[in-house]
Formats: C-alpha cells, sequence, structure tokens
C-alpha cells in the first residue's frame, strides 16, 4: 500500500524553482478560471490528490524516483558553469513525458473523451470510460512501457536574460507541433508523441526553460547546451503556451509580476480551447473493390446505416506567436508512408513495419 496519502501530480520538486523565495512552502498563483491572482497559496494543495495513483508501493516508489533524478538534474543545470551532460539530458526526456502523461488535465482530457463518444453513440460505454484515476494509472503503465519514446529528441536550456519570469502551470510541460499546424499535407491530422514537429517546452525555474525538439525539423543554436533568451517577446511566447495548456493554475514566484502575468493571460485568453478533443462519426458509405469507404457526417443526421466508424481527434492550442529561438531546419525533413499513420519521426518508423517510410522535405 502507497505510504503517502496526498500524491502530487505536478510533484513539489518541480514546483519548488517556482515558489515564494524558493522555500517550496507558498506559491502564488493565478487561477484562469476566476483570472485573479492569489498571493501565498500553500504548495502541499496545490496539484494533488488522496491516492491519486492508487495505493501501489511499487508505482510510487517509480514515481519517486524519476522525480529524484529530476531534482538532482536541476539542482545542478542552475549551477554556475554548468554544461549540459547526455545524462542530464535523459532525465529531462524521461520526465518531461512522465510529467507531461500523468496529470489531472491529461487524465481528465482521455475521461471527457470517452464522454463524448457516449454523447456521439446516443449510449453508455461503461466498460470502456475510465474514471480520473483509472486514466491516470493506465497512462503510468503506458510511461512504464514507453518511457523511452522522446530518445530521439534533441535538447536544449534557455536562459532568460530579461526581466521578465517564465511562468509555470497545473499541466507544464506543454507538447506543440509547430509544422503540423503550419504543413498543409498534414491537415485534418492530429499530431501525436511520436510525429514529426513535436516540441515540449517545460519552464524549470522563472530563469531557466527546457526545449525537448525534433532535430529533423527544427535548429536551436547553442552552445555546451545552452542558449540565450535576450527579448521580452520571447519570454511572452513561451508563457503563452503555459496560458493555453494550464487546466486551473498557472504559477509564478514574485506577487509583484502578478498584474502583468494577468494582463498577458487576457490577451490570449480567447485562444484557449473549450475541449481538446473533436469526435467524428462517419458511415459506410460504398465498397470499391477491396476498399470500404467512409462519409463523415453529424450523428443525428446519419440515419440507418450498416456501419459506422467513431473517430478521436486531439484538438491542440494554436498560439499567436512561437518563439524565435525555435528556427526550422535547412533542408528538414519528415517521414511518411502514405498511410494514416501520419508523419513519424525516424526514430519511430521501426516499430511501424507494414509499410515502408520514405522521407520528404519538411517545407514546402
Amino acid at each position: 500500500m502507497a505510504t503517502n496519502k496526498n500524491q502530487h501530480f505536478v510533484p513539489r520538486c518541480y514546483l519548488k524553482a517556482f515558489t515564494i523565495g524558493g522555500g517550496n512552502l507558498a506559491i502564488n498563483l493565478l487561477n484562469l478560471d476566476r483570472e485573479r491572482c492569489i498571493p501565498k497559496a500553500p504548495v502541499k494543495n496545490q496539484c494533488s490528490g488522496d491516492y491519486f495513483y492508487g495505493q501501489d508501493l511499487q508505482l510510487e516508489k517509480a514515481i519517486q524516483a524519476v522525480e529524484s533524478e529530476y531534482a538532482a538534474a536541476v539542482a545542478r543545470i542552475h549551477l554556475p558553469g554548468y554544461r549540459l551532460t547526455d545524462s542530464d539530458r535523459s532525465v529531462l526526456r524521461i520526465f518531461i513525458l512522465f510529467q507531461h502523461m500523468r496529470t489531472e488535465a491529461a487524465s481528465r482530457r482521455s475521461v471527457e473523451m470517452f464522454s463524448g463518444m457516449e454523447q456521439v453513440i446516443g449510449e453508455g460505454v461503461p466498460d470502456l470510460k475510465p474514471s480520473i484515476k483509472e486514466a491516470v494509472q493506465m497512462a503510468m503503465r503506458v510511461f512504464a512501457s514507453e518511457m523511452h519514446l522522446l530518445d530521439d529528441l534533441k535538447v536544449c536550456l534557455l536562459r532568460n536574460r530579461t526581466t521578465t519570469p517564465f511562468v509555470s502551470s497545473d499541466d507544464p510541460a506543454v507538447l506543440t507541433n509547430r509544422w503540423h499546424m503550419e504543413d498543409p499535407r498534414v491537415r485534418h491530422k492530429s499530431p501525436g508523441l511520436m510525429s514529426c514537429g513535436v516540441a515540449f517546452f517545460l519552464p524549470l525555474s522563472p530563469r531557466v526553460m527546457c526545449v525537448a525538439y525534433d532535430g529533423d525539423v527544427y535548429s536551436i543554436s547553442h552552445e555546451a547546451g545552452w542558449t540565450e533568451v535576450r527579448k521580452e517577446r520571447d519570454v511572452i511566447a513561451f508563457n503563452e503556451h503555459q496560458f493555453l495548456n494550464a487546466q486551473v493554475n498557472v504559477y509564478f514566484r514574485e506577487w509583484e509580476d502578478g498584474e502583468w502575468i494577468l494582463n498577458a493571460f487576457g490577451a490570449v485568453a480567447n485562444r484557449r480551447l473549450p475541449c481538446r478533443y473533436r469526435i467524428n462519426y462517419a458511415v459506410l458509405d460504398r465498397v470499391d473493390g477491396d476498399n470500404k469507404v467512409y462519409r463523415a457526417v453529424k450523428r443525428e443526421e446519419a440515419g440507418d446505416h450498416a456501419e459506422a466508424l467513431i473517430h478521436s481527434e486531439v484538438l491542440t492550442p494554436r498560439p499567436s506567436r512561437w518563439p524565435s529561438q525555435l528556427q526550422w531546419r535547412p533542408k528538414g525533413f519528415v517521414y511518411t508512408n502514405g498511410t494514416g499513420a501520419g508523419y513519424i519521426r525516424a526514430a519511430q518508423t521501426r516499430f511501424r513495419t507494414a509499410r515502408g517510410y520514405w522521407r520528404e522535405p519538411a517545407k514546402v
């Protein structure tokens, strides 16, 4: 049985860098629903729930091991003269994936997607629909088997040289994909963790940002794993991703920053998605030889039909700007095999053996 009843889905070792004075006791936050800044909120009450991961002691120990390695890496990263090592790159990749998969927001999106399917079908699917705790526990099992899924991503640290700090949130490991948003070849396709053009933004502190990215599509100039952020608009661009991805709260260290953080959120609040998924319903239209052709319709307009498909599509918020550090790679490239799998990174194509993949330029 797990020894800790109050389990955090954003760990205190992560939030510590954003707490008041770094003391890990209290933190300033912006509540997005109320659009109000709240001072000195207890950290122990943030991003947690009773037995959020269940009562599996082995799982709890595994989580503590990941968090411990992350905490040690972040302490090293903030030492003067630190140069990014391959071992710390690995720690950061694993933590990013872990953090992305385990938040309440991620689990809630999964549960809400099943609810959306029920509405489209017109009946319940109790055997399939998980609770939030069941969803996060399933995510942890997937993480255990796929924890090296991001090993092919490049990792870079950004040192904030401006007076504007990075902020964080209750869903801080932001997955985005600029290439998928801008290339017409992938219109109407949802990017995933294996997709070409993946990028993760994880603020490590108000002064340091970690970026993990597809090096076949993007390029970030750096020295010893570091690059400088000297323009306030780039910090604002990174912060926008936190505003768009957060579920309930955005976190910041200095209370004096609350007013501009509230204003910055207000400037992009209309870009937040009210729902992070779309359910598509399609009925069998015709049979063409060995192939079946389906036609997308609204469920209430489907009428009588012999077969139907339900397709769930993950939606990603579209930011108003991108940080200038994330440049297109000259002669960048992506991989596809022409199927519904879409464009998959080179390191992931070895898991897709049905048809051969070919390389295409990333920009057309």
